[in-house]
């Protein structure tokens, strides 16, 4: 990691909003049937970058992150709106990285250009499957046509372009599988995100599997479609570079960098998390997740935070390898000795060395294997111990 790459600072924004809620989802997302006040949150999201950045002084934006929710439901205005307030409070490194999630609807895609015209240059589609009876399954309000078209738009519209899929859906096999992302991987240029479907507390599909109504693979299967994710994605020049994320060499999503390496973002918008940096120590902040109350608290104090906690250096030393395990480069372990003020325990590294869970590299970074990733958390909680 370069020197440059190690003062990555980036900004998360979150639009809270979707049009409907999908049953597998645990993000903060609200659907409103009544008309979104676009105007009045643009300026409550440049209230709240006003005050972030008067916390933590000059900065340098090397990625911005719109995410939710929906954010391709903004008017590309809004998003213009955003931006501008980043510019105006913060330096934008010429080469920044601006990525906006879109849903590939027909409606949100005619908006690409407006979104280009507003300073986005990296576009995230939630795809999510290529065949009309799995997007049905999963509460996607888009056919499998219209996903493909709203890929091809994105391709004419920005230089860099990615798209989400989920696999390990109830009665997939590999073979179903493979077909799929075979088609996928002709479609994407660059990065492809690739997650496992998994059943979260608090969803519908999780009072749906509890009853037996849901059935998702087992173990094996569930291993055996991630093992030809990473083998057919990677003899096609798109080799994982964290657990869910593919990308050719350079194509990396650099906001997520971010996140993966413990480096520092400000989290803007209702829900939104973020870890700053001031005055040498390391802040965990978290603003309300009702967008409604978080605009009245913008409106008010000038910003939405409601937790703001100081990380200790345990902490954000745990926090370092959680994340920094989840990326095929790995960590260094004297960046963890510096954190944390002491050194990982060797007989550990040896014997997950041992167990082929993890590689130790001529220069010394630790990495998870591709054995060791569908077990990270394990891996993670002994080196941590």
């Amino acid at each position: 990691m370069s020197s440059a790459d190690s003062k990555a600072f980036g900004v998360y924004v979150h639009w809270p909003f979707c049009l409907s809620k999908c049953p597998y989802c645990d993000f903060n997302s609200h659907v409103r049937h009544a008309a979104i006040d676009q105007d009045r949150f643009a300026r409550a999201f440049a209230q709240e970058i006003a005050s972030t950045a008067a916390r933590t002084g000059p900065r340098t934006v090397s990625s911005i992150f719109l995410g939710g929710g929906t954010p391709s439901l903004m008017q590309p205005r809004t998003v213009g709106a955003i931006l501008d307030a980043i510019g105006k409070h913060w330096h934008v490194a010429d080469d920044v990285e601006v990525s906006l999630e879109a849903n590939p609807t027909s409606v949100e895609a005619t908006r690409f250009a407006g979104y280009r015209a507003a300073g986005v240059n990296r576009v995230s589609l939630g795809v999510q499957a290529m065949d009309d009876a799995s997007l049905k399954m999963l509460g996607r309000l888009h056919t499998a046509e219209e996903a493909m078209k709203a890929v091809a738009i994105a391709r004419g519209a920005f230089d860099r372009y990615s798209f989400d899929l989920i696999y390990a859906r109830p009665d997939q096999t590999p073979a179903m599988w493979t077909e799929e992302l075979s088609r996928a991987i002709g479609e994407a240029a660059e990065h492809l995100s690739l997650y496992q479907l998994t059943i979260e507390e608090g969803t519908p599909f999780f009072g749906l599997h509890a009853a037996g109504k849901l059935k998702t693979p087992d173990e094996g299967l569930a291993r055996t479609l991630y093992d030809v994710t990473q083998e057919l994605c990677a003899r096609h020049g798109l080799p994982a570079y964290e657990i869910s994320n593919h990308a050719r060499p350079g194509a990396e999503c650099r906001h997520n960098l971010i996140y993966w390496r413990g480096q520092e973002y400000a989290g803007i918008g209702p829900g939104a998390h973020g870890r700053l940096d001031i005055d040498g120590i390391r802040h965990a902040t978290a603003t309300d997740k009702r967008p409604e109350a978080w605009l009245m608290r913008v409106e008010t104090n000038g910003h939405g935070v409601m937790t703001d906690d100081l990380l200790n250096s345990e902490e954000r030393a745990d926090e370092f390898l959680l994340m920094g395990l989840r990326l095929r480069e790995g960590i260094d372990p004297r960046r963890y000795a510096a954190i944390s003020g002491r050194q990982l325990d060797p007989r550990r590294i040896a014997l997950l060395r041992e167990e082929g869970a993890i590689a130790v590299e001529p220069d010394g970074r630790l990495r998870v294997t591709q054995d060791g990733f569908p077990v990270l958390d394990a891996v993670v909680a002994d080196l941590a111990a």
